[in-house]
This record gives C-alpha cells, sequence and structure tokens, in this order.
C-alpha cells in the first residue's frame, strides 16, 4: 500500500483566542493595540494554501480528538492544568511568560496537544507514511508548571511521553528547529537517556538565558541534550551545516525509533521575531534530510509539530515545502514568489562565524 503524508488541523485551533497587541507584548502604554504576533493568521492562511493549490488533496487529513487530563499530567503538574483551566472558564489571561489563555482556550490547548497525540499513533500504527500537524497554541517553551511564550501544554513532551506508554518506544528522538530554544521541552527529558533533544535556534533570542551548547543534560540524561545555538543572520546554508555536522551524527549514534520535530518557520528571512535568512526552500531541504534520517533509523516515523513562526504571508510557503519533502511530491507551487526579493541574501552561504559556532557545537559534544 503506497501510504500518504497524513496532515492534521481542525478549525478550533484558529480560534484560540491571544487578544490584541503588538508583536509579542500587550496593548498600553506607548504600544498601541494591533494584531497579535501569535494570531491565527498565519496558520490558517497554511491551510489556504494548501486548499488552493490543491495539494491537499495528496494528503491523508487526520481529524484531531482531545488529549485526556492524564494525558496531559504526563507532563505537567495537576496545579498547573488547574491554573489554565480556570482562566480559560472565567476572564482569560497569562499563565506564565507571555502564554496567553483565551476564553475557551483550555479545550483549544487539550485539542493542540491531542493533535500530536493522533499524528503519533498514524504513524506508529501505519496508517500515514508520516504526518505534519498544524496545532495551536504551540507548545515547546511550555514547561511542566508553568506557560510560556506562547505556550499552554507542551504538545510535543506529551506525545512523546505517550508514545513511551502506549507503544513501548524506548528512543525518540526530538529535533526543534523553532528559531527560539524549546526551553520547556528540554527541562522535560534533560536527565532522560531515552530522549535524544537537539534544539537548533538563534542564540540569545527567547528565552535570551537558555539554550547554551553546554548544557548537555545531566545525571543518567547527560550526552542526551544537544544545543546549537546560531548567530543571527544564518541561512539554509548554516542549517544544513550543523544537521550534516551534528544532527546526523548524533541520530546515527542513538538510532531512534521515532522522530518528532517542534516546526517552528520562524527562522524565515521574513519573520518578525527573528533575525535568520532561512527560505521557504531552504525549510523543504532541512526536511528532506530529516526525512532521510526518520527513514533510515525508525522505518520512515516521522511526526512533525507546528510551532512558532510569525510571518503570516511567508509561512505558508515555508510549511508547504515542508509538507512537499515529507511527501516526496511537487505541488503546483513551483516557485518560491518571493524569491526575487531575497535572491541577492546569503542565505546558501556558510559564513566564517556560522561555521565555528557549528564546529564549537562539535567540539563540545566530542563528535567524531
Amino acid at each position: 500500500m503506497n501510504l500518504k503524508t497524513g496532515f492534521l488541523c481542525d478549525e478550533s485551533y484558529f480560534w484560540h483566542d491571544t487578544g490584541n497587541g503588538a508583536l509579542f507584548l500587550p496593548p498600553g502604554g506607548w504600544i498601541e493595540a494591533d494584531e497579535h504576533g501569535e494570531s491565527p493568521k498565519s496558520k490558517r492562511r497554511v491551510k489556504n494554501l494548501l486548499e488552493r493549490s490543491e495539494f491537499i488533496n495528496e494528503l491523508t487529513l487526520i481529524t484531531p480528538r482531545p488529549a485526556t487530563r492524564e494525558e496531559i499530567e504526563l507532563n505537567h503538574i495537576p496545579s498547573y492544568v488547574n491554573e489554565v483551566k480556570q482562566l480559560s472558564d472565567t476572564t482569560g489571561g497569562d499563565a506564565g511568560g507571555l502564554a496567553l489563555v483565551g476564553r475557551g482556550s483550555y479545550e483549544i490547548a487539550l485539542l493542540s496537544a491531542g493533535g500530536a497525540i493522533i499524528s503519533v499513533d498514524a504513524v506508529m500504527e501505519g496508517k500515514v507514511r508520516n504526518a505534519y500537524a498544524l496545532t495551536r497554541p504551540p507548545g515547546h517553551h511550555a514547561e511542566k508548571e508553568q506557560g510560556m511564550g506562547f505556550c499552554l501544554f507542551n504538545n510535543v513532551a506529551v506525545a512523546a511521553r505517550y508514545a513511551r506508554e502506549e507503544y513501548g518506544l524506548k528512543r525518540i528522538m526530538i529535533l526543534d528547529w523553532d528559531v527560539h530554544h524549546g526551553n520547556g521541552t528540554e527541562n522535560a527529558f534533560y536527565d532522560d537517556p531515552n530522549v535524544l533533544f537537539i534544539s537548533l535556534h538563534q542564540e540569545f533570542n527567547f528565552p535570551p538565558d537558555r539554550g547554551a551548547a553546554e548544557d548537555l543534560g545531566e545525571s543518567e540524561g547527560k550526552g542526551y541534550n544537544v544545543n546549537i545555538p546560531l548567530p543571527a543572520g544564518t541561512g539554509n546554508a548554516g542549517y544544513l551545516y550543523a544537521l550534516e555536522k551534528v544532527v546526523i551524527p548524533k541520530a546515527d549514534q542513538f538510532n531512534p525509533e521515532l522522530i518528532i520535530v517542534s516546526a517552528g518557520q520562524d527562522a524565515s528571512v521574513f519573520d518578525p521575531l527573528a533575525q535568520m535568512m532561512v527560505t521557504a526552500d531552504g525549510y523543504g531541504e532541512i526536511t528532506s534530510v530529516v526525512k532521510h534520517l526518520a527513514e533510515r533509523h525508525c522505518e520512515g516515523r516521522l511526526v512533525v509539530c507546528h510551532e512558532g513562526g510569525y510571518s503570516p504571508s511567508y509561512v505558508p510557503f515555508c510549511t508547504l515545502r515542508i509538507m512537499e519533502s515529507l511527501s516526496g511530491l511537487q505541488s503546483k507551487v513551483e516557485e518560491d514568489p518571493y524569491f526575487e526579493a531575497i535572491k541577492g541574501l546569503p542565505s546558501d552561504i556558510l559564513a566564517k562565524h556560522q561555521k565555528e559556532a557549528v564546529d564549537q557545537v562539535i567540539k563540545i559534544q566530542s563528535i567524531g
């Protein structure tokens, strides 16, 4: 049977209300009210582009279900889950550092985590070749005891813990290519040798004090935490160099049974919350590398979960290229419509200081 790539989404994800504001700040003082950076627009427009290009017809649609309270508590303490529910049931508010809860957000966050879980089910049970979960709210900043950075429940961490319990997996690799460090996921597995966590992120961005290359894990988990902090301005070439020299060797050594990706398309050249230069085609190349890793080690079992990405105009094209790579198919969108505006940028040139940043990680991780 020729399996397709799975695609999971739900209209409810677009109804999670982050209110108004500007970029990541609430209105007030000198901040004039505007559309909040983590609005549903960039995610909704991914689905719109899939439908407009008819590429959605090449995918197997997956319907999410809400995560159970017990599944959420595989990764979060009960008092925090209660806090999110209480805010969601009443006035809304902040469940941590910039973790906004709107009315009804609790149920939507359960559905977001459940979307990651059901995508794992679809891949593990052989219903799809691999899967892309267009979930919202995102999750990778969420800690066990609090939310952070637009994230309520840590979708990927919950899904990884679920996969271990449900399928008895011993080795799960989580690759986080969101431009911001996945602090919540790192903390969830910092002492765990059964989860290899690798984060590629812009150095000193958010959280500014997290994601150092020297943070290797602790206790039995030492050596299973890999941070690759990249300088501002890193583009396709820098990311591919990091994959070749760090991610592939660590994955080959670990031999994962399942790969889960925290996919933030906020390292793109047009993102307002970062300063990187990855192009839509670059995201396609990055995905191809990870897909081949999954094929080599775990029979192609790969689940990609949407995280950040705050350029409503460009995120859809980056995500489409990711899904093309996952499926091995070309959509009708043959050329990046923004290419003319960015073709002069050094996205495909590996600068000396970018190479040195990755080489420092190689040294710290004792690779080679």
